[in-house]
């Protein structure tokens, strides 16, 4: 499978700080390339376990006794170490979104480049789909979508216009949706208003604001104390909750305070946030709005 070149590399596996006899996870595997990096930098009794919930990752899985490929979706990150034996690790790397790989492939339906069915699941085992989304979903629930994941101010008159289009005819494909959707696509900035829209979308089928609250957490319990978080995010949702649970241990409100009222935080910011340079999105476009925040878990001590 063509996966094109990761998002910050070396800044994101730096990241981890990686010990060579260390146990690490990679919970967005794609096309192996962070996977490769950790690889080369743990020793031979080093573990790596990744995840990939999507099935055309399993093609890339890498020939090495280190490594162990789980085809899950990494909300069950806990779960399935703990199948294999593994209670903590020293430290977790999170590519978020969609791969490149997905978005180059027209028939997932995730990129406005291409006329393709609605679908947009990253796992082709998931019963939700774009299909149900639009053409099921009530319109309290499209514009709830439309609104929070896709921070369109205008989402009640889009979840109206859908719902009136489709008593006509179910919508089917992308290109259908498009054209239902054309009065709210103004020239000047349609491209980007659309890509809000599928994000919106693809946020819903695939429940990625929920999945990754649950990993976050998760990753809180099995890290070991000083063990590494890094993670990768490519819009300002994903961002905002990484950002609040590395710097509070929660999603909202202030963090618990001490017996002497101090903050209790149980992880403390590595480095300041890293953003790709010029020549990274020459490279690769998708680097532009990549968000890279790395974590460190307190000793409790």
């Amino acid at each position: 499978m063509e996966y094109h070149n990761p998002v910050l590399l070396h800044a994101s596996v730096d990241g981890l700080n990686i010990k060579p006899d260390g146990i690490y996870v990679d919970v967005t595997f794609g096309g192996g390339g962070h996977s490769k990096e950790i690889l080369n930098r743990l020793g031979p009794d080093g573990k790596l376990f990744a995840f990939d919930q999507d099935e055309d990752a399993l093609a890339n899985a890498l020939s090495d006794e280190r490594f162990t490929l789980i085809n899950e979706n990494f909300r069950f990150i806990k779960r399935f170490l703990r199948f294999y034996g593994i209670k903590s690790v020293d430290g977790i790397l999170a590519d978020l979104g969609v791969s490149s790989h997905q978005f180059d492939v027209a028939e997932r339906g995730f990129s406005t480049r291409f006329d393709a069915e609605l679908d947009m699941r990253m796992s082709q085992k998931n019963d939700l789909n774009a299909y149900r989304v639009v053409n099921e979903y009530d319109e309290a629930n499209l514009k709830r979508v439309f609104l929070d994941y896709g921070e369109l101010k205008n989402a009640p008159a889009i979840a109206r216009v859908i719902l009136e289009a489709r008593e006509k005819e179910p919508i089917k494909n992308t290109e259908q949706l498009k054209v239902v959707l054309g009065r709210f696509l103004p020239a000047h900035k349609s491209h980007k208003i659309l890509a809000q829209m599928y994000q919106a979308i693809r946020i819903e089928v695939n429940q990625e604001m929920d999945v990754l609250k649950e990993f976050l957490e998760q990753s809180l319990e099995i890290l070991n104390p000083n063990g590494r978080l890094s993670v990768i995010s490519y819009h300002s949702l994903e961002d905002r909750l990484v950002k609040r649970f590395v710097k509070n241990g929660q999603f909202e409100g202030e963090p618990e305070r001490d017996f002497f009222g101090n903050f209790s935080v149980p992880f403390q910011t590595i480095g300041k946030l890293i953003v790709p340079n010029a020549d990274e999105i020459k490279i690769n476009n998708r680097a532009r709005s990549a968000k890279l925040r790395i974590a460190e878990k307190k000793d409790a001590k």
